[in-house]
């Protein structure tokens, strides 16, 4: 079973991978930031490494999902391939952050790559507030991500919105977060219940 978390920078996608990978015994695969030879790059110069940065995502969660299913094992995966290719490459090409060759070049690629691809069995949608992010990413003090911009949160928050609201690939779960902390047991019990139902329905 191929669980995925989707959402944006500062949502809580990790914090909830490990705590439903725990709960669940599922194994986790987050997404690789203290690897990634472009993000720092990529924010003090955004135009320049875009699409070195979006390439460099694509193959490895390309990879991710390969390897997930091959693995016949329950795992719970930190952000998902359709975010680069729906969200984040298209939002930095209409900031004009990517030429236009680039982005058609990109999604070429990823059209190909998807054909090769399952959607995971169940998608968790966590929806949250321009400002319910900026205090997360201010609270977990990432040096690369201090320049991150209110608009640039905004666009991708829309873009997001937009996605969701179009997805049909699979199930879908949607949690808004802007009044949880997912480490209050309380907070924590209320989406465990949700997992299980969407979980037990896929059966």
């Amino acid at each position: 079973m191929h669980i995925a978390i989707a959402g944006n920078i500062g949502s809580g996608k990790t914090t909830l991978t490990k705590l439903l990978s725990k709960h669940f015994n599922w194994k986790p695969h987050y997404e690789d930031v203290e690897n990634n030879p472009y993000l720092h790059s990529f924010y003090e110069d955004m135009q320049r490494w875009s699409f070195n940065l979006q390439v460099y995502f694509l193959n490895s969660r390309f990879r991710q999902v390969i390897d997930i299913r091959r693995s016949g094992d329950n795992i719970i995966q930190d952000r998902t391939i359709y975010e680069d290719a729906y969200i984040f490459a298209p939002n930095l090409h209409s900031m004009n952050l990517m030429s236009t060759r680039d982005f058609e070049n990109y999604i070429s690629l990823f059209e190909l790559m998807s054909s090769f691809i399952q959607p995971p069995d169940l998608l968790i949608y966590l929806r949250a507030s321009v400002p319910t992010l900026v205090n997360q990413i201010q609270s977990r003090g990432r040096d690369y991500e201090e320049s991150i911009r209110l608009d640039y949160l905004k666009l991708l928050n829309e873009r997001y919105e937009n996605w969701i609201n179009g997805y049909k690939q699979g199930k879908l779960m949607i949690m808004d977060v802007d009044n949880m902390d997912f480490t209050k047991p309380e907070d924590l019990s209320k989406v465990i219940d949700k997992v299980n139902i969407e979980v037990n329905g896929l059966f």
